[in-house]
């Protein structure tokens, strides 16, 4: 199988697709495509892609509606690199509250003064004093694969953690410490704790959800960090937000022009991810997620279509990527049943408007059975496996 890599994939990933892969950034034709950064959106799929591995977590660099129409199912690494944000996240705390970047540039302003240099710093370290995180409130928002590291490590730090999402899972439950307190709301988080920390994905629901209106319903003087995405805040209201000191200090891994070179603003280059283990871990994964799919139609971690994970009963299997409607599985299950197939098995998953059915059948069947399935109306793609 044909696989392109639009960015540098770590070798130890790619190697895991084995010999009957030919991996390239030249690669024509694809049944997959290994993405990073790159942005897809503008970019023509051919015929022959049927997956889309991410690593990493965040997708905005795929159009996921059209690759939907397609049949393309879309991969992405969720905990993969959760450490390494992690990691960074605890630094943007103390970074939010000991003033350490602005610290360290004046000090480099010392250059050349020589024998004064230790009375200068002496005299002029007053001015970078901040708080100790111990003791303090952090609101943590969103209890993902990051979102609950962060809780936990923050825990072990002497913080009093808050957390809230509403769409918790219940292996992500398990992981969480019992010592995080469980915030009802957004509200609670915004009017109780010293320090906010964002760890959702930006969607039409989340997109500028740190705005003027939150923001009056903080402390003053909160800290707040953004390891997620940029656009999660609203740059206009954070920006008269410090101006007023209403917000001590904002720590972003997402910089943008406009916050770029404004007091009490820590810009970080997008690092969260930037570690030789987070980058082998997401490889890793997105292989073992594509190559899963392409070889045996198992789909975990999709962002467009159901998981689905269900060992082969029979030497064939039918893979059915349709929309979520009515009477698909008795017009699915009709077409094999008139050409004398058998149906061994048959699974069925569903995912907002997609779904997904899986049919290992007893015997071969020809390519007109697979065309007679794929003119039913709301199937998207049909292969055989």
């Amino acid at each position: 199988m044909n696989i392109l890599t639009l960015n540098k994939i770590a070798a130890c990933g790619t190697d895991r697709l084995g010999s009957g892969y030919t991996v390239g950034d030249a690669v024509e034709q694809p049944e997959g495509i290994l993405v990073r950064s790159a942005a897809m959106h503008d970019m023509e799929f051919p015929a022959s892609l049927l997956a889309v591995a991410r690593a990493g977590a965040g997708v905005n660099n795929i159009p996921l509606d059209r690759c939907s129409d397609a049949g393309i199912v879309v991969f992405n690494t969720p905990g993969a690199n959760a450490n390494a944000v992690k990691e960074l996240v605890i630094a943007g705390l103390f970074l939010a509250s000991r003033k350490v970047v602005p610290a360290i540039e004046w000090a480099q302003t010392l250059k050349g003064k020589g024998d004064e240099v230790g009375k200068l710093v002496e005299k002029g370290k007053g001015q970078f004093a901040g708080p100790e995180i111990t003791g303090k409130k952090l609101g943590v928002i969103g209890l993902g694969a990051i979102g609950i590291k962060v809780a936990n490590a923050a825990l072990a730090l002497g913080m009093d953690v808050y957390g809230y999402d509403p769409f918790l899972s219940v292996d992500a439950a398990w992981s969480l410490s019992r010592s995080v307190h469980h915030a009802t709301g957004m509200e609670q988080i915004f009017a109780e704790c010293d320090y906010i920390t964002i760890h959702v994905p930006l969607n039409n629901d989340t997109r500028g959800m740190i705005n003027a209106s939150t923001i009056a319903t903080m402390k003053d003087g909160e800290r707040i960090l953004n390891f997620a995405r940029g656009e999660l805040v609203d740059s206009e209201s954070m920006l008269k937000a410090l101006a007023d000191g209403k917000v001590a200090c904002y720590v972003v891994d997402f910089p943008s022009d406009e916050m770029l070179g404004v007091e009490n603003v820590v810009a970080i280059p997008h690092l969260g991810a930037s570690t030789p283990e987070s980058e082998d871990n997401c490889a890793m994964m997105a292989a073992d997620e594509l190559k899963a799919y392409l070889e045996d139609g198992t789909i975990r971690n999709s962002v467009n279509f159901p998981a689905m994970e269900v060992p082969r009963s029979t030497a064939v299997r039918i893979c059915v990527l349709h929309r979520n409607i009515p009477n698909m599985l008795s017009q699915i299950s009709g077409v094999i049943s008139e050409a004398g197939v058998n149906i061994d098995n048959m699974t069925n998953r569903s995912k907002k408007d997609n779904a997904y059915t899986v049919l290992d059948v007893v015997s071969d069947v020809p390519q007109s059975v697979l065309d007679g399935i794929c003119a039913i109306d709301g199937v998207i793609r049909v292969r055989k496996i």
